[in-house]
């Protein structure tokens, strides 16, 4: 059996600590690369930012944003040979670093559709 024995403000185990009254396991809290309190560099944050400004402020904007950025990822299939199912392509979308700003900027668009032009959001797919 283990030892128990204090470490700081924390209890310590075997490998689990004990903080707030939970399990932490210490060897996962020793590997992280991005300490509490350190800014990591984002080469992407001014794209991110420009894309989360880009305004929807008319019909024929919004339509085009719609119509360009896909609800769904466009490279997810399935290859069949003679029916059978020989390899699965997952979706790469998640990959993509500025996925979540897209799908933001559509689902601004279609609101703005729905609610400022009355359009049916079934409608526009």
């Amino acid at each position: 059996m283990g030892t128990l024995f204090s470490e700081g403000n924390y209890l310590r185990y075997r490998n689990f600590r004990v903080e707030n009254n939970s399990f932490v396991m210490a060897s996962s809290l020793q590997s992280n690369p991005f300490p509490k309190g350190k800014k990591t560099l984002d080469i992407l944050s001014p794209v991110k930012r420009r894309i989360e400004q880009i305004p929807v402020e008319n019909r024929q904007t919004a339509h085009r944003i719609v119509s360009l950025i896909p609800a769904d990822c466009p490279f997810e299939r399935d290859l069949k040979f003679f029916g059978r199912t020989i390899a699965h392509i997952p979706p790469m979308c998640k990959l993509n670093p500025l996925y979540e700003q897209l799908i933001m900027l559509r689902f601004r668009a279609l609101c703005y559709l729905v609610d400022e032009c009355g359009e049916d959001a079934t409608a526009l797919g």
